[in-house]
C-alpha cells in the first residue's frame, strides 16, 4: 500500500471567489430551482430542500439578489438558524456575493442582542446576568430539595428543564406534559416538578437568567410593550429561517412577534430530517407553513449534488418505507454526481471484530488518497465510541472526537478507574471484592458500587451513556479474561492505563467519530455507519410509531453525510465468542427487500465478516438488490461432540465443553506452540498476545485448509489473520515455517500486526 498524499507546505491558499458584478450575476451557476428560490423576493416562501440539494446556496444567493437589485437593504434583513456554525458560514457566503451588512445570527444571538438593547427601557436597570454553569445551579435546586442526583441523572434533569421551558410548560404542568410527549425522565416526575420550581426560584433570588430565559424574555418584552416591537419591525423587514423543521414553540412564538401582521418570510427545512425532537423541536410548523400562509410559494429542492447515485438511491429507499405525516411530505432526491462505488453491509461476528474491520477498511481508504478529515464512523450513542477509539489508535490511523469526550476522558471512566485502581491495590485483603471471583465479576461488583447495573436504564441520554461507558470497561474486562485467563484487576488496570496513554495522543487531523446527532449538517467522502443493530438503531427505548420513525429518520441523515464511500455494518454478539442472538436494524431489512434500493455489496471472505463466503454462488445468500441476506438469529453455540450448550468464553472458542475429548492433532500444537514462542520473542511481547493457548488448540483441532476456515475460528481476529494467517495455514498443511531471526524480521513482524 501506499502512502496517502499528504498536503504541501507550500500550496498556495485557495483564491477567494470574485465578487458578482451585476445582480443578474448572482444568479448564475444556480439549477432552475435554486433560481426560482433567489428571485423569489416577496414572501412568504416555503423551499423544501433535501440533503445535499444546496439549500444554503439558495438562501444566500435570494439574500444577495434582493440586496444587489435593491429590494432589501442589508440592514432590514435578519437571518436565522441554529448554530453559530451555520450562522458564520452564511455571512460568509453573503460576503462573497456582495451583501455585507446583513443580519446571520442563531434565534438565541438575535434575542439577547434585542434583550440587551431594550431591556433598561422596558424593565429599567441592568439585565440580570446570564448563568454560566446551568447544571451547577440545577444541582443546588435537588439538593435544596433533598434529592440526590448523579452525574448522569444531573445532566439529563437540566435537559428535561429546558424541553420544559422551549415547550413553554411551567414546573406544574411539567409531569402532564411529559407523559403527553412519551418522555422518559430519568427521574419521577414529581421530582422533576420540584427541581424545577426551586431552580426558578434560585434565578429570581440571585437576579439571573438562563439561555431559555433570553428566548422567553424577549417574548415577554415584545408582548406587553409594543413600542418596542414597532421598533423591531421598523428595524428587520425580511425575514430567513434555516432549518425549519427544528423550530421550537418558543422559537416560533418568537418568530410571530418579529413579523407581527408582516408575511415576508421564507423558510427552509426538510422534515425528513427532524432528529431533535427530545429538545423541543417540532416539524409541524413547517408541515403547517401553507395552513398558516396558504397563498405562500412552495419550492422543492431535489437535485442532490452531494452524494453519488448509489448513496442517494440508498437514502430514497429507507424515506420509501417511512410512515407518518413527516413521511408524506418526503422529497425523492435526484442525485447529480456521477456514479460511485456501491454502498458496503458487512455483518460481524462480534462488536470487537466490527471496530477492527471498520478501522482496516479506513486505513485501506487514507492508504488509496481519501484524506483522513473526509472520513467518519457514526454510531447512535457516544458510549459506543470507545471500540473504535481503540481500534483506530491500534491502527496508528488518527482520528477526532466530535460532539462528546473521549472515552478515557468521561468523569464516569476516571471514577471507575480510580475504583479499579484501589480495588487492585487492596486485592484479597478486601472484602468488598473476592479475589476469587473471575475478573469480570470482579469488575462488576467493583462498578456496582458506583450505581452501575448489568441491566441497562429504560431511560435515554446522560444516563444510558454513562452506563454504556460503565459497560464498555466491563467488556474489556470478559476480553482480557478470555484471552488471559489468570488475569486479575491489576492486568486490567494496567491495559486501561496503556489505552489510555495511547488515546490521549495530540489530537491531529483525522478521522471523525462522532454520533449521528452530532453529524447533521456536516458530510465527507467516506462515511461508515456502525452497530446497526435492532436495540441501538431504533434505540430500545424507542416504543411509539412517532420514535420510531425518528430512529429512521436518524438514519436517514446518517446515510445522506455520505459523498462517495458508505458502509453499514452490524455485529451479531457484543463479545468474541459470545450467543450471536443479534438481529440486524429493522431499517436494514426494508432496504434489502426493497426493489428500488441500489445495490449493496457484502464484506465477503473479510476476516471476523460472517456475511457471505468466497465460494458463494451468484445471487445465494443475496436478495435481488445485491444486499446480502443475513440470518435473522443464530443459535447458540453448541459442543460440536456432546451437543450441549456452551456458555463459557474457553468453551466456545474450543466449540467444545473442556471435558469433552479432544481430536487436537498434536504434531500441529507443537509446530505452532514452537513457532508462537519465537514470534512472541521478537516482538517482545508475551505468548498469548501472538495467540492464546485456546485458540492454538482450537487451530489444532480444527486444522484449517483455508483463510475462510482459519477466519471462522474464534481468537482469530483480523489483525491476527493479517499478521500471522499465513504462517498457521503452512503450519496445519505441515510445513516447516522458517521465522526470521533478525531485528530486520521482527519489525517486519511488528509492522505487519500494526496494519
Amino acid at each position: 500500500m501506499t502512502a496517502a498524499p499528504q498536503a504541501s507546505l507550500f500550496t498556495p491558499a485557495p483564491q477567494v471567489p470574485q465578487v458578482p458584478e451585476t445582480a443578474d450575476a448572482v444568479l448564475e451557476g444556480l439549477d432552475p430551482e435554486q433560481r426560482e428560490v433567489a428571485t423569489a423576493l416577496s414572501g412568504p416562501v416555503c423551499v423544501l430542500a433535501g440533503a445535499g440539494t444546496g439549500k444554503t446556496r439558495a438562501l444566500t444567493h435570494r439574500i444577495a439578489y434582493g440586496v444587489r437589485t435593491g429590494r432589501f437593504k442589508p440592514s432590514t434583513v435578519l437571518a436565522v438558524t441554529f448554530t453559530n456554525r451555520a450562522a458564520g458560514e452564511m455571512r460568509g457566503r453573503l460576503r462573497q456575493l456582495g451583501a455585507q451588512g446583513v443580519q446571520a445570527r442563531t434565534f438565541h444571538s438575535a434575542a439577547l442582542r434585542q434583550l440587551q438593547f431594550f431591556w433598561p427601557r422596558a424593565v429599567g436597570g441592568d439585565l440580570p446576568r446570564l448563568v454560566e454553569r446551568k447544571v451547577q445551579l440545577v444541582a443546588e435546586a435537588a439538593a435544596h430539595c433533598g434529592i440526590r442526583l448523579d452525574r448522569s441523572e444531573l445532566r439529563d434533569v437540566t435537559g428535561e428543564i429546558e424541553w420544559a421551558k422551549v415547550t413553554r410548560t411551567v414546573p406544574a404542568d411539567y409531569a402532564a406534559a411529559a407523559a403527553k410527549a412519551d418522555r422518559r425522565p430519568p427521574r419521577d416526575p414529581a421530582e422533576i416538578d420540584r427541581i424545577y420550581r426551586r431552580y426558578e426560584e434560585f434565578k429570581r433570588e440571585r437576579v439571573l437568567i438562563d439561555f431559555e430565559d433570553v428566548l422567553l424574555l424577549t417574548v415577554g418584552i415584545l408582548q406587553d410593550h409594543p413600542e418596542v416591537a414597532v421598533q423591531v419591525r421598523s428595524q428587520y423587514q425580511h425575514f430567513v429561517v434555516d432549518e425549519y423543521q427544528d423550530v421550537s414553540p418558543l422559537q416560533q412564538r418568537l418568530l410571530d412577534l418579529w413579523l407581527g401582521e408582516r408575511d415576508d418570510l421564507c423558510v427552509v427545512g426538510d422534515a425528513s430530517q427532524t432528529i431533535y425532537s427530545f429538545t423541543g423541536a417540532t416539524p409541524d410548523h413547517l408541515l403547517n407553513f401553507r395552513v398558516r400562509h396558504p397563498e405562500a410559494k412552495v419550492v422543492k429542492l431535489v437535485r442532490d449534488y452531494r452524494s453519488t447515485p448509489q448513496v442517494v438511491h440508498l437514502a430514497n429507499n429507507l424515506l420509501a418505507h417511512a410512515r407518518g405525516r413527516a413521511a408524506e411530505h418526503r422529497l425523492e432526491l435526484v442525485a447529480q454526481r456521477p456514479k460511485g462505488p456501491r454502498p458496503l453491509s458487512t455483518e460481524y461476528a462480534d462488536e470487537p471484530a466490527e471496530a477492527e474491520g471498520t478501522a482496516r477498511r479506513v486505513k485501506e481508504l487514507v492508504a488509496s488518497g481519501v484524506p483522513a478529515g473526509q472520513i467518519a464512523v457514526l454510531f447512535r450513542t457516544n458510549g459506543q465510541s470507545s471500540l473504535y477509539e481503540q481500534a483506530l489508535a491500534d491502527a496508528q490511523v488518527p482520528y477526532q472526537l466530535r460532539g462528546a469526550e473521549r472515552f478515557f476522558e468521561r468523569a464516569e471512566v476516571r471514577e471507575a478507574l480510580t475504583g479499579l485502581r484501589a480495588a487492585a491495590r487492596f486485592g484479597g485483603n478486601d472484602s468488598r471484592h473476592d479475589d476469587t471471583a473471575g475478573l469480570p465479576s470482579q469488575v462488576r461488583a467493583v462498578l456496582s458500587g458506583r450505581n452501575w447495573s448489568p441491566v441497562p436504564p429504560a431511560g435515554s441520554g446522560a444516563v444510558r451513556d454513562r452506563w454504556e461507558s460503565l459497560a464498555a470497561l466491563v467488556r474489556l474486562a470478559e476480553d482480557l479474561s478470555a484471552a488471559r485467563p489468570a488475569a486479575a484487576l491489576g492486568d486490567l488496570v494496567a491495559e486501561l492505563d496503556e489505552r489510555a496513554a495511547a488515546q490521549h495522543a495530540p489530537t491531529v487531523e483525522g478521522v471523525t467519530l462522532a454520533s449521528l446527532h452530532a453529524a447533521k449538517g456536516l458530510e465527507w467522502d467516506a462515511v461508515f455507519l456502525v452497530g446497526l443493530t435492532e436495540g441501538m438503531l431504533p434505540i430500545t427505548y424507542a416504543k411509539t410509531d412517532e420514535q420510531i420513525e425518528e430512529e429512521r429518520r436518524l438514519l436517514y441523515v446518517g446515510i445522506t453525510r455520505a459523498r462517495v464511500h458508505l458502509s453499514l455494518s452490524w455485529a451479531l454478539s457484543r463479545t468474541p465468542g459470545g450467543w450471536g442472538g443479534r438481529r440486524p436494524s429493522r431499517f436494514i431489512e426494508t432496504l434489502r427487500s426493497g426493489a428500488t434500493a441500489a445495490p449493496l455489496g457484502s464484506s465477503a471472505g473479510v476476516p471476523g465478516a460472517t456475511g457471505g463466503r468466497p465460494d458463494t454462488k451468484a445471487g445465494e445468500d443475496s436478495g435481488q438488490d445485491g444486499f446480502r441476506t443475513a440470518p435473522r438469529r443464530r443459535a447458540p453455540a453448541r459442543c460440536r461432540v456432546c451437543g450441549r450448550t456452551l456458555t463459557e468464553a474457553g468453551e466456545m472458542k474450543l466449540m467444545r465443553c473442556e471435558t469433552c475429548p479432544s481430536d487436537m492433532d498434536e504434531g500441529v500444537y507443537r509446530r505452532l506452540r514452537d513457532w508462537r514462542e519465537t514470534r512472541a520473542h521478537q516482538l517482545g511481547q508475551p505468548d498469548y498476545c501472538v495467540f492464546t493457548d485456546k485458540t492454538l488448540v482450537a487451530i489444532a483441532e480444527a486444522v484449517p485448509e483455508s483463510e475462510t476456515d482459519l477466519a471462522r475460528i474464534p481468537g482469530v481476529g483480523a489483525r491476527k489473520f493479517r499478521a500471522y494467517g499465513t504462517d498457521v495455514l503452512a503450519i496445519c498443511a505441515g510445513e516447516d515455517r522458517a521465522v526470521a531471526q533478525d531485528e530486520g524480521g521482527a519489525r517486519a513482524e511488528r509492522n505487519s500486526s500494526e496494519k
